[in-house]
C-alpha cells in the first residue's frame, strides 16, 4: 500500500555496513518503522543520514506492507529539522533522552491525532523558544495525558501523591508515596503549558531525584517501560 503522511524521527540505528533502521511516529499509521537502504554511503544513498535526525518532522512516501516489520521510504522530505534542538548542546541532550522515552513508549499502529498533535505542537515550541532545563519534566508529565496516566488533580491540595494510582491523598498510602520537595515541585509543574512563563528552580541535586520519581511513575504504569539510557548523560550535562 503506498502511503502519504507526516512522521516525528524517533529514532536510527545502524544495521549492517551502510544502512540503517529508521522508527517513526508517523500521523496516519503510529509507530512504524523503515529500513533505509545505502543511507551511509553518501554517493550512493538516496535518503542521507541526515535526514533521520532523531526528533526531525518529516514528510514521508511510503511502501507499508502488511504483516511486516519494516516497511519501505519512496520519498522523504525535511518539514521541520528543529535546528536549535540539535545545535544547542543542552537542548540535543534533551531531546536524546526524549526520543528515547518516545521509543520506549509509542507501541501503537494506528493513528492518535491528539498525541501526534501534541507530540508536533511541543517540539515547535521547544525549537522556537530559548531553554528551559524543566522542559523535560513538564514535556513528560503532559505526555501521560495521552498516555492514559495522567494524574488525578481533583485533591491536589493534599499532603501525599501515591506514584502507584495517580491520586493525591492526605496520608501516606503504599510504598509509592511521594511528600516533601518532590511534591512541591510535582505540584507547580502539574498543568503548566509551555508557552506559560513560570519558572521552576530545582537545586541542581535534587533535579536526578526528582526526574527518577518520574521515570518511576512511567515505570508504574507502562509495562514493559525501563530507565532509558541517555539519563546518564541527561544527569552529567545538568550536573
Amino acid at each position: 500500500m503506498q502511503v502519504s503522511t507526516k512522521a516525528l524521527v524517533v529514532s536510527k540505528l545502524r544495521y549492517k555496513e551502510s544502512d540503517l533502521i529508521v522508527k517513526c511516529y508517523t500521523a496516519k499509521f503510529g509507530i512504524k518503522s523503515y529500513l533505509i537502504k545505502n543511507a551511509l554511503k553518501s554517493r550512493k544513498g538516496k535518503f542521507k543520514p541526515a535526514y533521520f535526525q532523531p526528533l526531525t518532522m518529516v514528510h514521508i512516501e511510503a511502501e507499508h506492507k502488511q504483516n511486516r516489520s519494516l516497511h519501505f521510504l519512496k520519498d522523504v522530505k525535511i518539514h521541520n529539522k528543529f535546528e536549535s534542538i540539535h545545535t544547542n548542546i543542552i537542548k540535543s541532550t534533551m531531546a536524546m533522552f526524549l526520543a528515547e522515552v518516545l521509543s520506549i513508549v509509542l507501541r501503537e499502529e494506528e493513528e492518535n491525532a491528539p498525541l501526534f498533535n501534541f507530540l508536533e505542537a511541543a517540539f515547535i515550541w521547544f525549537n522556537e523558544h530559548k531553554l528551559d532545563t524543566n522542559y523535560h519534566y513538564i514535556f513528560l508529565i503532559e505526555l501521560t495525558k495521552y498516555l492514559g496516566f495522567y494524574p488525578d488533580i481533583s485533591q491536589i491540595k493534599s499532603s501525599y501523591f501515591n506514584l502507584e494510582d495517580g491520586k493525591f491523598y492526605n496520608q501516606k498510602i503504599g510504598k509509592y508515596c511521594v511528600d516533601g520537595e518532590n511534591l512541591i515541585d510535582f505540584k507547580i509543574l502539574l498543568g503548566i503549558k509551555f508557552d506559560v512563563n513560570k519558572s521552576v528552580m530545582l537545586k541542581p541535586r535534587h533535579k536526578q531525584e526528582f526526574l527518577n520519581m518520574i521515570i518511576l511513575y512511567f515505570k508504574l504504569h507502562l509495562p514493559g517501560f525501563y530507565q532509558p539510557k541517555s539519563m546518564l548523560v541527561l544527569s552529567q550535562v545538568f550536573n
